[in-house]
């Protein structure tokens, strides 16, 4: 490998980010005081097996370095690239391939405010105009018009990250993650999410009146200077954001006001009127939101947590998939794989470790389904991540969180450490002689790491970019071994399979698509958030709890690699086979509705604006066809008619190209929301 490294040094607080981390190097090779005499460990390098087994810690270590500094510096980069043996081409095609990082210099805080669809069409633009207009650079913030927040329901929403030292760092010797990020500059939340929670079971913390929320580490201001205190990693989520709301988190962010609880998120909570089919029919997946204290284990066992567990061990492994496959759970990413197969298939491998992993960087615009679920209940995922693990010979899991959640964070890290301290994770857990633990990972921004083997690649300390398949992950998944990958619903709904019997858990729904689904829904309507129906529930019918408003132009289903509905097509049943006989797709159930006040073409661009970032590039179907694709829509933004017709029939074959030959789902779905715009929509007509 080449280990040509520059002659850039990291400053003092970049290698302390670093070593907070790696711990202090062992040689001078790595890095180490040379104290201007002894150069003989210069002269060799650790390689080989030891070298490949650090490359992991390669992601951790450039948030380490992002958290505390802001940006990745070339001293820094090749730092990091001694201390893990590690090409710093390699590096920088990393560090280069997330959003979130940057190899330039920039201020410390970044305002990142989201203009995907549901922030676009609640006016992001003009809230990004007038935050640009009052803060100029001498306020030291760096605005960024960013993809996706995950915050659909609180449209428009900002996220402001600002860099610093930690203000918790893991005291040495005390119990960690097993995740080497769990001593980095990223935040250590336990403490600030138990505080966040203390006016009671899923209620919000004092002080969330404006829509604008805090995770920080800060308690009070401290620039540098100000009362001798450095200045402190802060994050604070801003939604609804307004220009007064986001300057003030972007200035001083330590003080922005705690987050709203997740249940306000989740309009089924505590509206029987809102519940599934009829009033009396209980919520199964959304129970415990705003009902149990997501920081409290003892308060999640008492609302039955870890009932499904003690079964899984009373049933065995065999038993559990069985369980699982007679229920008929398939993925609720979107693909709607058979859960029971794919773990079966992963637990008949000879080759050993196995591994789980847990899918929980929705990108997808519009989704955040999954976030509420983490915030709101993360001992079920804790739980069901443990069954998984149990029922395909896993022992470690591998929990990948998108890096535009911080509270998730904070509250899943708090989870797994309580679990840890319990017994209900470790070398035993609920002693029955089994071992299983999960690591915490962070993404940095990319899409396209919702793709499972772009995620395993990420995991690795490689560019987010897929794998081809065969071999399949079930074979050859993380580091080279079978894995089974499952999102975050996915998981949580083997719980109730566990509780309530595979059969009951199949009455639910119909027979092709069995159980409860969550549906995630935004835009213009009364009561935007998370609904839990059975599935075969029509679309009008989940509209019509949400309170459609207004005038219906359309309804985006799947997001934006999903496809729009017309208004008199709201008897669509949500269910896989039924979204597929009408020619559109559930995806992972985002559902959008527009109003006549949004304009269709510019939505359009928007949206092939999204999958041109978003796309890796690996592959010249979707790095070529995504530029084509909003280049074209460009043209034709204020066009009609015969004036877009040459443009229409080049997106046509440009989009056919993409389906039909792009490695992944990313460029096979990038011309569907387009192509049902103009056929289903009328689009430029």
């Amino acid at each position: 490998m080449d280990l040509r490294f520059g002659d850039g040094k990291p400053t003092d607080e970049e290698r302390a980010a670093v070593d907070a981390l790696l711990g202090p190097p062992e040689s001078s090779w790595a890095g180490a005081d040379r104290g201007g005499t002894d150069t003989a460990d210069l002269r060799w390098a650790r390689g080989g097996r030891e070298a490949r087994d650090r490359r992991d810690q390669l992601l951790p270590a450039l948030h380490a370095l992002n958290d505390r500094v802001g940006w990745i510096s070339e001293g820094a980069l090749d730092y990091v690239c001694r201390r893990l043996t590690v090409p710093p081409a390699e590096a920088y095609g990393v560090a280069t391939f997330y959003a979130m990082f940057s190899v330039r210099p920039r201020p410390a805080t970044v305002l990142h405010v989201c203009t995907d669809l549901a922030c676009t069409a609640a006016g992001a633009d003009e809230l990004s105009a007038a935050v640009a207009a009052r803060l100029g650079p001498e306020n030291g913030v760096r605005i960024e018009r960013s993809p996706c927040l995950g915050l659909c329901e609180r449209a428009p929403a900002a996220l402001v990250i600002r860099a610093g030292e930690p203000s918790c760092p893991t005291p040495e010797g005390s119990p960690t993650p097993p995740a080497p990020e769990g001593a980095s500059a990223r935040p250590a939340f336990e403490d600030e999410a138990v505080q966040a929670e203390s006016g009671g079971p899923g209620a919000a913390a004092p002080g969330d009146g404006g829509g604008t929320s805090r995770s920080s580490e800060a308690e009070s201001g401290g620039g540098k200077g100000r009362r001798g205190r450095p200045t402190l990693h802060a994050t604070a989520v801003c939604a609804p954001a307004t220009p007064d709301t986001a300057v003030h988190a972007a200035t001083t962010p330590e003080s922005a006001p705690t987050e709203p609880a997740a249940s306000t998120a989740a309009p089924q909570t505590g509206n029987p009127a809102l519940t599934p089919t009829t009033p009396t029919t209980p919520l199964i997946l959304l129970r415990r939101i705003g009902t149990t204290d997501p920081t409290s284990l003892d308060d999640y066992r008492a609302h039955g947590g870890y009932t499904a567990l003690r079964r899984a061990f009373a049933l065995g492994p065999a038993g559990v998939i069985r369980e699982v496959t007679d229920a008929g759970l398939v993925g609720r990413g979107g693909a709607a794989f058979p859960t029971g197969r794919k773990w079966q298939a992963t637990a008949a491998q000879p080759d050993h470790p196995h591994y789980l992993v847990c899918n929980a960087d929705e990108s997808e615009p519009g989704t955040f389904k999954d976030r509420v679920l983490m915030e709101g209940d993360p001992y079920a995922l804790v739980e069901a991540m443990t069954i998984a693990a149990y029922a395909t010979g896993a022992h470690q899991g591998h929990l990948y969180l998108r890096g535009e959640y911080p509270r998730a964070l904070a509250r899943l890290t708090h989870a797994v450490r309580q679990a840890r301290t319990r017994g209900l994770l470790g070398d035993d857990v609920l002693g029955q002689g089994y071992a299983f633990d999960i690591e915490i990972r962070r993404g940095a921004g990319a899409y396209i790491c919702g793709e499972e083997t772009a995620l395993f690649n990420s995991i690795e300390g490689h560019r987010g970019e897929p794998r081809s398949k065969p071999p399949f992950p079930v074979e050859k998944g993380l580091f080279g071994k079978p894995t089974v990958e499952n999102n975050v619903e996915t998981l949580v709904n083997v719980l109730p399979i566990l509780t309530m019997g595979a059969e009951a858990y199949a009455a639910i729904g119909t027979p092709a698509s069995t159980g409860p689904k969550l549906f995630c829904v935004s835009g213009t309507v009364a009561r935007p958030g998370v609904y839990e129906l059975p599935f075969g529930a029509t679309l009008g019918e989940l509209l019509a709890l949400a309170g459609v408003r207004g005038d219906l132009r359309a309804v985006l289903l799947g997001g934006a690699a999903g496809g729009f509905v017309r208004p008199d097509e709201l008897d669509i049943p949500l269910t896989f086979e039924g979204t597929r006989e009408a020619g559109t797709t559930l995806g992972s159930g985002v559902v959008m509705a527009f109003d006549d006040t949004v304009p269709l073409p510019r939505l359009l661009l928007r949206i092939a604006e999204f999958f041109r970032d978003e796309s890796c590039g690996q592959c010249v179907p979707c790095r070529v066809g995504t530029v084509r694709q909003e280049e074209a829509l460009h043209r034709i933004v204020d066009r009609t008619g015969a004036d877009a017709a040459s443009d229409i029939a080049l997106l046509r074959e440009v989009g056919r190209a993409m389906r039909d030959a792009s490695i992944c789902g990313l460029g096979q779905t990038a011309w569907n929301a387009v192509e049902s715009a103009i056929d289903r929509l009328g689009a430029y007509r």
